[in-house]
């Protein structure tokens, strides 16, 4: 069963989302059986990729940063697609982080490329905003041999 990891941006406007959705059910289109997904569940392109995941009859798991990362980093307007969507990852984890920062969202990216196959990267090529960022997890992956597919459809913007 491949496992299919994302990283990519959180701050998609409401124009990209209907973009970035179809791109990637797009890419995820030829893993008809058995595909795994694997995501921190950041809102944009990592709750996009699991719906798209769960749209092609996959499954997925869910790399929480730290202990605090619903209370802290999910904002009330994303909250209830957030715990819609955890309630269906088939496990979750939590990275040994009380507080969520940019060393936390990094090494949850990095235990992501530690358990899959492939990496799609909702990703516009430019360098990341921080540590930690869809930049520094792609660079990460390429040095790790980890095949990455960006996905960054005509028209998509960031925040």
């Amino acid at each position: 069963m491949p496992h299919i990891g994302i990283t990519g941006h959180s701050n998609l406007p409401a124009a990209s989302v209907p973009l970035v959705r179809e791109a990637l059910a797009a890419a995820l289109s030829v893993y008809r059986e058995g595909l795994a997904g694997v995501t921190c569940l950041a809102r944009g392109a990592d709750q996009i990729f699991a719906r798209a995941v769960l749209d092609v009859g996959g499954s997925f798991e869910v790399v929480l940063p730290a202990a605090d990362y619903r209370e802290r980093k999910v904002k009330p307007d994303n909250a209830a697609e957030f715990d819609e969507l955890i309630g269906k990852a088939s496990q979750v984890r939590t990275m040994p982080f009380d507080e969520s920062n940019r060393d936390a969202y990094m090494a949850a990216s990095e235990h992501v490329l530690g358990s899959v196959d492939a990496m799609l990267a909702v990703w516009d090529g430019r360098p990341s905003g921080g540590y930690g960022g869809t930049g520094d997890v792609v660079q990460a992956a390429r040095e790790r041999g980890i095949p990455v597919t960006v996905v960054w459809p005509a028209g998509a913007e960031r925040e």
